[in-house]
């Protein structure tokens, strides 16, 4: 493999930044903010996870998704169960309306994304998918 250099590495930080910003941009009044929604999308993902989990595969402090947990569940958007592995523990677990949350949200950024898609080639534009396969590899923590 090619090595990759820093100011190459740099700029592509820089575009994926940009991208997140042109994404939110397409996101209906949001309801959740980043943190809390990237917790409404790990429990998507992963199903119900220990704080200590989701703090691990956000890259936050533990106290930071506490915060953002709490703000899910004052809003109804996620409860907190005893963890049948271990009664002494809770697991935090996405309700309904939790759910249509991330869905409205994502479904937003889903069309700014398709919208900046059809401006480019239909080559670029797999290759833009398929380097977000990639990037979910990149970011899976287990």
């Amino acid at each position: 493999m090619a090595a990759v250099g820093e100011e190459e590495a740099l700029d592509f930080v820089v575009s994926l930044h940009r991208l997140v910003r042109l994404l939110r941009r397409g996101r209906p009044e949001p309801r959740v903010q980043p943190t809390p929604l990237i917790v409404l999308a790990l429990l998507n993902q992963y199903g119900p996870c220990r704080v200590g989990v989701l703090a691990e595969r956000a890259a936050c402090t533990q106290p930071t998704i506490t915060a953002a947990v709490g703000r899910l569940e004052a809003g109804g958007l996620v409860r907190r169960e005893p963890d049948p592995a271990d009664g002494r523990a809770t697991r935090v677990v996405m309700t309904a309306p939790g759910r249509r949350e991330l869905v409205r949200m994502a479904r937003g950024e889903a069309e700014a994304l398709a919208g900046r898609l059809a401006t480019l080639p239909p080559e670029d534009a797999r290759k833009v998918l398929e380097a977000g396969r990639v990037l979910r590899r990149l970011t899976d923590c287990d």
